[in-house]
């Protein structure tokens, strides 16, 4: 069945907001505080491997550097045109518009909870390759691969920063649901060369998140999101950065 593998991702998201809610009652605000650094430090190198794995190479015996003018115009020309947007105020106003609508007022870390979440879970290969093998295969097993991985960074997530990460699935849902619905389309531009600069990229951006999550706000990420499309454009580039 095509789409299995978003509703199976979805499915596993909803559980692990379930799960969260139900263990994070039980806890203190300082051990929630606790819960949402480690969680945070978690992420951080989980966006540190990604990226290094994409920066770093082997020649001669030695470790080499690579991609990183890539990485600096990527981001560069991202961000302005995610601050020409600002994607990240548009997708706050929606988290506050979900807030309101699923009668969720009086949660104070509602809006931080989901778009930190939601961009925990969407940015990475995972969710596009998934998608794609998805929809022209029927084949589900990498998007319920992140199905269980998306079940702990939530449940995790929802017992230090609220139901809010639960709500992470609906853009889950329209992201990879839409990927899947245009397959056909989208995967001739996923070459091996555009998948990773996208896992560079978009690894750097997950670092971004777990910054966020250790130290406050610091970073706008969502802002700098189309700096995965620009990752992706420059893999079609006739030279090498």
């Amino acid at each position: 069945m095509i789409g299995l593998g978003t509703i199976i991702n979805v499915a596993g998201i909803l559980a692990g907001g379930l799960f969260g809610k139900l263990f994070g009652r039980f806890l203190a605000d300082r051990y929630q505080d606790s819960l949402s650094k480690a969680c945070g430090v978690s992420v951080l190198f989980i966006g540190i491997s990604g990226s290094l794995e994409g920066m770093l190479k082997i020649e001669n015996d030695t470790v080499v550097s690579q991609n990183a003018m890539l990485v600096v115009l990527s981001l560069a020309i991202g961000t302005f045109f995610g601050e020409l947007l600002n994607l990240e105020d548009k997708i706050e106003r929606f988290g506050e518009w979900l807030k309101i609508k699923s009668g969720n007022s009086k949660e104070k870390k509602f809006v931080e909870a989901f778009v930190t979440a939601s961009l925990t879970v969407c940015i990475g290969a995972m969710a596009i390759v998934g998608s794609i093998q998805d929809g022209i295969f029927g084949d589900y097993s990498i998007l319920a691969t992140k199905a269980v991985l998306d079940f702990i960074i939530i449940l995790v997530m929802t017992c230090s920063l609220g139901k809010g990460c639960t709500f992470s699935a609906i853009p889950v849902a329209i992201f990879q649901g839409g990927i899947t619905l245009l397959a056909q389309f989208i995967k001739p531009l996923m070459t091996d060369a555009a998948l990773a600069n996208l896992s560079l990229v978009g690894n750097i951006l997950i670092f971004c998140v777990g910054v966020n999550l250790v130290w406050g706000k610091k970073i706008r990420v969502a802002n700098l999101l189309p700096a995965i499309v620009i990752a992706i454009v420059m893999a079609f580039l006739p030279f090498n950065l």
